[in-house]
């Protein structure tokens, strides 16, 4: 009898089990179709619906092109291009979480079908089941309740997903928006010369003296691997720099911690060759590697003189790649990146303006997908594009042989141009003041009102100069003045109102690549030899001191709280207080 009880117990509570197992089973494949199938519309959405729209956007863009007037089809297309990403950031959401969710089902489902194999094999064989049957069916009345309303709740969950777009968790809350405020950009040190392209730090807590020979002042110093003349990014406790070498053939991106400058992990971007099937051969002095990238917080961008155009995320994976071609550039290619929002933009300037191969293009950060594309009436360049935070509206500021464009960074539209700059451009321009500073090597400086429409070299120009104009370095300013600096160390201070020259340095021994740095009421200019030049940024011209690095030095300086990052031939340095 005692045999008969425990044989009946342990077959009731497997049955149970069993039970149990083959509803969750039931349960969870069902909500995973019902996810498989929302994913499926959210695809078939992004495919076909969002697919449409960019085209309708892109003859909205060309549209405008000829209308460039129309202030109402500008709004339309803005507004357009917003609610555009906004439903690609949700279905983005959606997918991401979609998935999650499609993985936990099918975790659950087959884990389920597991254990019922795994039960069935003890079920024993039927006993006695008088004893206790009321009490059975009651509590197998609760679990077929408990297991109906889990089902109602997850179809529940997936109307709302079906209706939302997108799920909430709490653990998401924590979670980096898709792109970085403005506060965020401007404290970091995230493209090429700073957060607005113009070589301002935030911080004035910047050391002012360091040698590299004996180490006083350097916090660390981390090789890298392969050479390169792009500047470097900071955000955050991350540096980043790129490298390439010609004889292996190797394209890579570096994160640094910036605290100790240990190399977390190396990125790389596959290779590119020449229209004739070869290896990419490019002038010395410019480098493979010459592109500045752009980081967000999020990922890091990185080009190089191949057209190849890479993001990773912090964790070193890389995200996407996107391959515009070998660009024909006469030196090599050198223009850095430049950032608004989700778009990275690239100043694709090549061969001979007759060519029509030049255009700006801005890549969706997610994808790297083409978001718009703007031809551009220009031959190779090597200046950076630059965006800008003018009044309350954003710009993108371009120059190029014979053309200083300005751009919408949202849309691509052009707003204006002026037909002021000749020759081989690679210093890139600033904005000051409501004033567009651009450089014709060598000749002048022209300063250009924003806010113009079409062509407004006849109406917007406001003054130039032309003594000691430099060739490589770009400008720079504190809004009262505006500061260049020549390859062969002539320093030149002018008014940014009017453009009158206030005063001229020659610094004898220096020859300079790096553009100079603006650090409080302080000028930063680093020659090629290592050697920091620290001059007061004011009427007059008064040195204040300078520090030595000892290494060969060509690439622009970066800028964090109390600490600057410079890159030698062959090395990253942190220089700092070390708090």
């Amino acid at each position: 009898m005692a045999e008969n009880f425990v044989s009946e117990s342990s077959g009731v509570t497997v049955e149970r089990w069993c039970e149990t197992a083959e509803r969750s089973a039931l349960v969870a494949g069902v909500f995973s179709v019902i996810v498989a199938m929302l994913l499926f519309a959210n695809a078939y959405r992004m495919k076909v619906s969002d697919l449409r729209d960019e085209d309708t956007l892109a003859a909205m863009k060309e549209q405008f092109t000829k209308e460039p007037d129309n202030e109402a089809l500008l709004a339309e297309i803005r507004e357009m291009d917003v609610e555009n990403r906004r439903r690609r950031f949700s279905h983005l959401a959606f997918s991401q979480r979609g998935s999650r969710l499609l993985l936990a089902g099918l975790v659950v489902f087959f884990g389920a079908l597991k254990w019922v194999g795994v039960v069935r094999k003890k079920l024993p064989y039927p006993v006695h089941q008088a004893d206790g049957g009321q009490k059975r069916r009651r509590e197998a009345m609760l679990g077929r309740r408990a297991v109906a309303a889990c089902a109602a709740g997850f179809c529940i969950v997936s109307a709302v997903v079906a209706m939302k777009g997108e799920i909430r968790f709490a653990a998401d809350e924590s979670a980096p928006a898709p792109y970085p405020s403005v506060e965020e950009v401007l404290v970091n040190w995230g493209s090429f010369r700073g957060p607005q392209g113009d070589g301002v730090s935030a911080y004035t807590n910047i050391p002012e003296s360091w040698d590299g020979e004996s180490g006083q002042g350097i916090l660390w110093k981390s090789a890298i691997p392969l050479g390169g003349n792009n500047s470097p990014l900071v955000w955050g406790d991350r540096v980043f720099v790129m490298g390439a070498d010609e004889k292996s053939y190797k394209y890579e991106v570096y994160c640094y911690d910036a605290r100790n400058g240990k190399l977390l992990w190396t990125g790389d971007v596959p290779n590119a060759l020449n229209s004739e099937g070869e290896p990419l051969e490019v002038m010395e002095d410019t480098g493979l590697a010459a592109c500045t990238g752009v980081t967000d917080g999020r990922r890091v961008y990185a080009m190089f003189a191949t057209g190849n155009v890479a993001a990773f995320d912090y964790e070193g994976k890389r995200v996407w790649l996107t391959r515009l071609g070998v660009p024909d550039s006469v030196y090599g290619y050198a223009s850095s990146l430049a950032i608004y929002q989700d778009k990275v933009i690239v100043q694709f300037d090549q061969a001979v303006a007759d060519d029509g191969l030049s255009k700006l293009i801005a890549l969706d950060a997610f994808t790297g997908r083409t978001v718009w594309e703007t031809p551009r009436p220009v031959g190779n360049s090597w200046s950076s594009p630059v965006v800008v935070r003018a009044g309350d509206a954003w710009r993108l500021f371009t120059v190029a042989d014979p053309w200083a464009i300005a751009y919408d960074p949202a849309t691509g539209a052009e707003l204006w141009r002026a037909e002021c700059v000749m020759g081989d451009v690679a210093p890139s321009p600033i904005y000051v003041g409501g004033l567009a500073l651009m450089i014709e090597p060598y000749s002048r400086m022209v300063a250009i009102r924003d806010g113009g429409s079409g062509n407004v070299t006849d109406t917007h120009v406001a003054w130039m100069a032309e003594d000691d104009i430099p060739d490589i370095c770009s400008p720079v300013s504190d809004g009262e003045r505006v500061w260049l600096l020549t390859t062969d160390g002539y320093l030149t201070c002018y008014r940014a109102a009017d453009g009158e020259k206030l005063w001229l340095h020659e610094f004898e021994r220096g020859q300079f690549q790096a553009s100079p740095s603006l650090v409080g009421d302080k000028l930063y200019l680093l020659d090629m030899k290592g050697t920091m030049h620290i001059v007061s940024a004011g009427d007059e011209f008064r040195a204040l001191g300078g520090a030595k690095l000892g290494e060969k030095c060509l690439a622009s300086p970066a800028f964090a709280d109390g600490r600057i990052y410079i890159r030698s031939a062959k090395n990253l340095y942190c220089i700092g207080s070390g708090k």
